[in-house]
């Protein structure tokens, strides 16, 4: 019966990212790729537009018009607001082309060091957008399958995962995490750590896009060789005025170095607590980088240099998880194993 419903179930995997919402549909692939922002109106109570337009409006609204994030470090911090975003965005790839009595299931991808509330609060907000089926799947997981490593044989298999609110580092083997830590030190806190650097720096408030864009641009994991310069745009602490200020990319280390020395640090906490037999294989086959934060210039060679193992980008990391987890959905009954089991939590006493 399950083979014959599985011609018209719609099945759906999503990175539920905290910057950003990918989105697959068995058969079909990406579908979409948006901010995770949601604009409301909060006079009225509704929401405005969601995703790309949204993210439009940060920093640029009346105070009636919020322009936020549903999800923060990668957990749900508004229930309501989540629900819809995921209602939109399972509306959106399922559009015309459906059989309206049969609801999609969904496979979403989540931190691995978030709590049982927590994944219980995705299901229930994916439940409640029109999902038939919520499975979950933990992100380094979903991102080493998206990856094509090896992770269902005896062998280790060592990811580093770094989106907008977290930053997870895993060894899998045989389709499990042996060891793991996830941060929530990621791209948000990079941004951040920008922010409060021109402030300190040249008494210069900036927004959070144009931290990112300077992250982007200039950004160096490792102090760059060749001092690049951008010029930034703000308001002056002192005078309130507008201003505008060169910064360089060696002001970008400075800001970020803290942050990317925790991710780091992390890796090395992770080796350190893994099985000398997976080390053995880590060495040859390597660490890869995932997420929007292997795109962090010099990070894959500092990785190399600290913890003397091979370390390379691997191809598209911005997608990797929502493909992983794609490709779960095109072989769940191969895969299945690599799902979280939903776990009844007990009411409070």
């Amino acid at each position: 019966m399950n083979k014959f419903y599985q011609y018209f179930y719609q099945d759906i995997a999503i990175d539920l990212g905290t910057a950003n919402s990918l989105v697959y549909v068995r058969g079909k692939g990406i579908v979409i790729n948006e901010p995770s922002v949601v604009a409301l109106n909060e006079k009225t109570g509704q929401i405005l537009t969601i995703g790309q337009e949204a993210k439009k409006m940060v920093g640029r609204t009346p105070s009636y018009i919020v322009a936020s994030r549903p999800l923060i470090k990668g957990v749900v911090s508004d229930f309501e607001i989540t629900e819809q975003m995921l209602r939109y965005f399972i509306q959106k790839a399922r559009g015309k082309d459906w059989f309206p009595h049969f609801w999609p299931r969904v496979i979403i991808g989540i931190p691995s060091g978030i709590t049982e509330v927590e994944e219980k609060a995705v299901r229930d907000a994916a439940r409640s957008a029109g999902a038939y089926q919520v499975f979950l799947v933990d992100e380094p997981v979903a991102s080493a399958i998206g990856a094509k490593m090896p992770i269902q044989e005896a062998t280790g298999n060592l990811i580093v995962d770094i989106g907008g609110g977290t930053a997870e580092v895993a060894v899998i083997s045989l389709g499990g995490i042996v060891s793991k830590i996830s941060l929530k030190t990621a791209g948000d806190r990079l941004n951040q750590d920008i922010i409060d650097y021109v402030l300190e720096e040249y008494k210069l408030i900036i927004g959070e896009q144009t931290a990112e864009r300077a992250k982007i641009r200039i950004g160096s994991a490792m102090l760059p060789s060749q001092n690049e310069e951008m010029p930034i745009r703000g308001r002056n602490i002192v005078n309130g005025l507008p201003e505008e200020v060169i910064i360089t990319s060696k002001d970008v280390h400075q800001a970020i170095k803290k942050s990317v020395t925790e991710i780091i640090n992390a890796v090395k906490d992770t080796i350190e607590a893994t099985p000398p037999e997976l080390l053995a294989d880590i060495m040859t086959d390597g660490i890869c980088l995932s997420g929007g934060g292997a795109f962090l210039k010099g990070l894959d060679q500092l990785i190399m240099q600290e913890v003397k193992m091979p370390a390379k980008v691997i191809e598209d990391p911005l997608t990797a998880m929502v493909r992983g987890a794609g490709a779960i959905l095109e072989a769940l009954d191969d895969l299945k194993g690599v799902l979280i089991e939903e776990r009844d939590i007990e009411p409070p006493k």
